[in-house]
């Protein structure tokens, strides 16, 4: 077939602009994996629970239902919780001992109530709230929806278990709370420990959905050191249940030591098996280093 002049230009043309094209495609870079969000949602074991890598504690020395939080202030307690929200924390953690349901309660108020999980845990033993009496899981939970102003909680623990058989001691409110569980009171329960014979009977227990365990990478304010209590959290994680850490900061101990909280967030990040982490933070500058850190983390294991 001939072609004129026109049609001739017109299919060179053509011809060199694909040419530049595909060379501009193979010389353009490859595009960058975005940095890891250290905020991401994860699965809290296998209850169906979502929560932030990074919680917030809100009882730092807490006990007879006052804390860290509480002396703040309640106005500088709720400007610190919403600012944790806003920068995409979604895990508050409370407990009848600190006495910041309130201070939780107002400063999420108007927000979606499936966007953040609420973890509380009832206190049984002697001492640390004012009443002498303890009443049974039911009536606790049914106050701290009121103190929560809501209809469910996502995680409801016993608290402060020391005794290998605490299982045994406590049957009967951990009956109530498989009720509760039935009825979607709370979606999820468990227990926080203080002794590492009572976190290993928990890791052995079916009833137990969620575990808080304290771990860092030095031992400080933990159950035992790293390579005794880690072994003990690998069990539970694999049986499926929901891992909080706490005292990753050696409750304050490394506040002045960049090392160590860089230490202890890489040692709980690379076990794998610690689901989120809640640190008892009292100031925005906290999270951020913290969210900092744990970003730089996630990116060296990746």
């Amino acid at each position: 077939m001939r072609m004129n002049r026109r049609q001739f230009l017109a299919s060179t043309l053509a011809v060199a602009g694909g040419t530049l094209l595909g060379c501009r495609t193979l010389a353009a870079p490859a595009a960058q994996a975005a940095p890891p969000n250290p905020y991401e949602l994860v699965p809290l074991g296998k209850t169906g629970i979502k929560v932030s890598r990074i919680g917030i504690g809100t009882g730092m020395r807490g006990g007879n239902r006052q804390s860290d939080h509480t002396r703040m202030g309640k106005d500088a307690c709720e400007a610190l919780l919403k600012a944790a929200y806003e920068r995409g924390v979604r895990l508050f953690d409370m407990a009848d001992l600190y006495g910041t349901h309130p201070y939780v309660a107002s400063a999420l108020k108007g927000l979606p109530r499936d966007q953040y999980a609420l973890v509380s845990k009832i206190w049984v033993r002697k001492g640390g709230i004012p009443e002498p009496e303890r009443p049974d899981a039911d009536v606790v939970v049914d106050r701290f929806r009121k103190e929560l102003d809501t209809d469910y909680i996502d995680v409801v623990q016993i608290h402060c278990m020391t005794d290998a058989n605490w299982t045994d001691a406590q049957k009967k409110q951990m009956d109530i709370m498989e009720n509760l569980k039935a009825k979607k009171i709370i979606r999820a329960h468990g227990a926080s420990f203080h002794s590492l014979a009572a976190l290993e009977c928990a890791a052995a227990s079916p009833w137990v959905d969620t575990i808080h365990v304290r771990i860092n990478a030095y031992g400080d304010k933990m159950d035992g050191p790293p390579e005794k209590v880690a072994p003990v959290v690998e069990k539970a994680h694999k049986a499926g249940k929901g891992v909080i850490g706490m005292k990753l900061i050696g409750e304050g101990l490394y506040s002045n030591s960049p090392e160590k909280r860089d230490g202890s967030v890489r040692y709980v990040l690379g076990l794998g098996t610690v689901s989120a982490m809640v640190v008892g933070f009292l100031r925005l500058a906290e999270i951020d280093d913290f969210a900092a850190r744990t970003a730089a983390a996630l990116a060296a294991k990746a």
